[in-house]
């Protein structure tokens, strides 16, 4: 016979498991309740008031990482400069030699786009993210000692990142206050049936409507998101003067979050922008995060190992009993997941024997009798209760109803990957401890939304013409009781002689995140313009004309409507290159292309 039954242990076990779920559970109120206490009681009448708009737009430069990021690079540049409305901005791409698809892409986008540039790493990838960045910045030093420039901010992106178009000015306008600005940042929305990324939805929008501005409330470091955050550049000037020009920690697998805290330590003012509803959504940094459990656990590996372990073994518990109990919150997931996991389990298993039990007619092994024990399960769950209602009200407000009925059922499931990610993350800090290998960039896959997705977010033309200085707002105010559309403004401008047709198609290249280009009949290629039938290519308007590293290109004089990429795939294998071109380039092609036809 065994020493012990399960009968025998049952109470003790669950009497622990309750404890610590209640302590955890009260735990994880405390950022609702610093929240709610400032906002609604102690901060009633005292509304924040922003700083003063700058006369003058401070310089920034956007930094972007790029490992294996060929397929979403260009999209991500082209959709966040027809989308941003801010005019004092450069793009800096990390790249690496041993990534030649990247890299080929990195270089068309700064050819065609002045304000795009490359950083090439000098060694080959992956290293870390850290590395990466601190790259782009000697860089960028570089360029500014070429071009008499300075940056005077330096905002962090990732190759997925749809960059809110006021986002910059924003950072701008905070930047007068603070040494680090971070912006909101919020999963794109996806269906309801999707529960991985769906989990993502729900930290988040939980995380940057109440955590974030608690921290800020408590007085507190504010991490970087990673994304979506500003640093002032003398910042960056003494953390590259403290470490041999270094102004991350290449070892750092979450050097966004190190940062955060220096930035807090050095004394220097951080701010959070509050998260903020606007006509078209929310003020925020949007991007598609992993949507399959795989690449979810890869990635908040990654996050536990650089933010609980590598953050715990750097800054210990130091500073202010704020800043501990802070650490103490992101770092408390190497127990809470495991044991939330367990917590899972243990309650399916409660509830398939009790179904059992009542089939059979036999006592509920899970039972108990202890009425303190049953009072403190009650009290834990509707601790857990109260818990769930809040996450839904806050994925609910971003999100929508259907998305926060989904949140019980996705709570299990984020269980799940997060206690794998903290065993995960377990396993390879004490394996790199012991072996003495630095941690790798674990990357996850990126998407990027396509256009029909993204159009509530472009400028209009008018808006480009006149910030880009092609056209004075004067001019455009006498002729706006005629304007009807872009479309229609667009002939009248030419047909008045108040901008070239050069200038114009910029702009519409800048207004829908497409490239601009001259085309030659010397790079016509004959057997590419046989590539589509003659009918398809005029119903979208498009004309193949070159092939060039495995991509079609196509000419048109307008960006064409629909899923035309979709209804093309049918006729060619290769990855379509749209080319927007002035209206005598197409008509030349076209007149080619007739002149084949007809041959």
């Amino acid at each position: 016979m065994p020493l012990f039954s399960f009968s025998d242990i049952w109470p003790y076990l669950l009497g622990t498991l309750t404890v610590v779920l209640l302590l955890s559970g009260i735990d994880d109120l405390v950022p609702s309740f610093i929240y709610l206490w400032f906002v609604y009681v102690k901060r009633l009448h005292r509304k924040y008031v922003p700083p003063p708009e700058l006369v003058r737009e401070r310089k920034i430069a956007i930094f972007v990482p790029c490992w294996k990021e060929s397929a979403v690079i260009a999209s991500m540049v082209r959709h966040n400069i027809s989308a941003i409305r801010y005019r004092n901005y450069d793009f800096f791409l990390g790249v690496y030699p041993n990534d030649k698809a990247t890299w080929e892409v990195a270089r068309h986008l700064s050819e065609t786009f002045g304000r795009v540039h490359v950083a090439a790493c000098p060694h080959p990838g992956p290293t870390s993210k850290a590395d990466c960045l601190n790259w782009i910045y000697r860089l960028m030093v570089a360029y500014e000692e070429e071009h008499s420039v300075y940056f005077d901010t330096v905002v962090l992106h990732d190759a997925e990142d749809l960059i809110h178009p006021e986002a910059l000015s924003v950072i701008s306008r905070e930047r007068g206050r603070n040494a680090m600005v971070q912006v909101p940042v919020l999963p794109l929305p996806t269906s309801v049936t999707e529960l991985t990324h769906g989990c993502y939805c729900d930290d988040f929008a939980e995380y940057h409507s109440v955590d974030m501005r608690a921290r800020q409330f408590s007085r507190s470091f504010i991490p970087s998101s990673g994304v979506g955050t500003g640093f002032a550049r003398h910042i960056l000037q003494r953390l590259a003067g403290e470490r041999n020009g270094l102004i991350f920690n290449a070892a750092s697998l979450t050097e966004d979050y190190e940062a955060g805290v220096y930035v807090f330590n050095a004394g220097y003012r951080q701010r959070f922008v509050p998260l903020q509803a606007e006509e078209k959504g929310f003020r925020a940094t949007r991007e598609y995060f992993p949507r399959r459990i795989k690449s979810a656990i890869r990635q908040r590996t990654r996050w536990v190992t650089g933010i609980a372990l590598q953050s715990w073994a750097r800054d210990g518990w130091r500073g202010s009993f704020s800043s501990k109990y802070w650490f103490w919150r992101d770092r408390k997931g190497l127990l809470a997941n495991p044991l939330s996991l367990l917590t899972n389990l243990l309650f399916i298993a409660g509830v398939a024997d009790f179904a059992a039990a009542s089939l059979e007619h036999r006592p509920w092994h899970f039972a108990v009798a202890n009425p303190i024990l049953l009072r403190l399960c009650w009290l834990s769950t509707a601790l857990q209760c109260v818990r769930l209602s809040m996450r839904m009200y806050y994925t609910g407000r971003i999100y929508g109803p259907a998305m926060a009925l989904g949140v019980p059922i996705r709570s299990f499931h984020g269980n799940i990957i997060n206690c794998f990610a903290s065993l995960g993350a377990l396993w390879q800090f004490a394996h790199a401890r012991f072996s003495g290998r630095p941690l790798r960039w674990l990357k996850t896959d990126h998407s990027y939304p396509n256009r029909s997705t993204l159009t509530s977010q472009y400028r209009n033309l008018t808006e480009v013409l006149v910030s880009e200085g092609y056209l004075t707002g004067d001019v455009l105010e006498e002729l706006k009781a005629e304007i009807r559309s872009d479309e229609f403004l667009a002939d009248l401008l030419l047909n008045r002689g108040l901008v070239s047709e050069d200038k114009l198609c910029r702009a519409v290249s800048l207004q829908g995140g497409v490239p601009f280009t001259a085309v030659t009949l010397a790079q016509v290629r004959k057997r590419v313009m046989r590539t589509l039938p003659l009918h398809v290519g005029k119903r979208f308007g498009l004309i193949p004309y070159s092939v060039k590293n495995g991509r079609l290109f196509l000419a048109g004089r307008r960006i064409p409507e629909g899923d035309w990429q979709g209804e093309l795939a049918s006729w060619t294998r290769l990855p379509l290159e749209f080319q927007l071109v002035t209206k005598q380039d197409y008509e030349q092609l076209k007149s080619l292309l007739e002149s084949r036809a007809t041959a």
